[in-house]
């Protein structure tokens, strides 16, 4: 019988609250949510291209990566995706994959099942605003995604993913110049659409500004690395509140 997960939930609603506005009744009703939970093994695929399912996944630890794959299998990453997202909400109304989702490290997945996902929706209505937000959200970072692997160069590709993880490992509202992340540099080459020999070229002239060791991002210079990656926090905010929509200033 799956069983709610409260300490887990708290990290979806908390994403969901920071922009959008729910009483404490839909709040507990989010973390009420039926769920089961798995855990994925580093470098392990959880959901394929065209597979159909009945739920949807929450990350509880770890970082996944969603990707589409060539006819060779060469995969590209179009996102990643870390604690507190539902990395597939959009699921719940297309159940065929249209992405596959790895985990790029020992990650913790908690399904939810489409129905009750469905159900919290048509009984709140704020719910389902708040998951059409969330949604939203995605598609604007996919956009910046694609902008950075077709328009920038191999140099400004990473320091755009890394600014973007800055602002994305906190709270939405403060750059984090320091924060974990296990991402290894073939990972780091499917998302920049760069071989590996050419991330670790690209982190070299970089290291001035920023260096990243051990799965741990160390940012020395945040201005130069933002100029550097053609970075503007805006896209990352998406709240309710037009006046809240500004871009992100503080520095952690």
């Amino acid at each position: 019988m799956p069983r709610p997960d409260t300490t887990e939930l708290q990290l979806f609603a908390e994403r969901l609250t920071a922009r959008s506005v729910l009483s404490e009744e839909e709040r507990q009703a989010i973390l009420t949510l039926p769920t089961h939970v798995i855990h994925v093994a580093r470098k392990h695929d959880f959901a394929y291209i065209n597979e159909e399912t009945s739920y949807a996944s929450l990350i509880a630890s770890g970082i996944v990566g969603r990707f589409g794959e060539g006819p060779s299998g060469a995969r590209q990453i179009t996102a990643f995706h870390l604690p507190g997202d539902i990395v597939d909400l959009h699921s719940a109304v297309r159940p065929v994959g249209i992405g596959g989702l790895s985990a790029l490290c020992d990650t913790t997945i908690l399904r939810i099942p489409h129905a009750a996902i469905r159900g919290v929706a048509a009984r709140y209505p704020a719910i389902a605003e708040a998951f059409w937000r969330d949604c939203m959200f995605d598609a604007a970072v996919l956009m910046q995604w694609i902008v950075n692997v077709g328009r920038r160069d191999a140099r400004t590709r990473l320091a755009h993913i890394f600014c973007e993880m800055a602002i994305r490992c906190g709270n939405d509202r403060e750059v984090l110049t320091e924060y974990a992340f296990p991402v290894t540099q073939e990972q780091l080459g499917d998302a920049a659409a760069l071989t590996p020999v050419h991330v670790n070229r690209s982190l070299k002239t970089l290291k001035s500004l920023m260096t990243i060791r051990g799965g741990h991002v160390d940012i020395h210079d945040w201005d130069g690395l933002a100029r550097v990656g053609e970075f503007d926090s805006a896209y990352l905010v998406a709240d309710m509140a037009p006046e809240r929509n500004g871009r992100l200033l503080a520095v952690a």
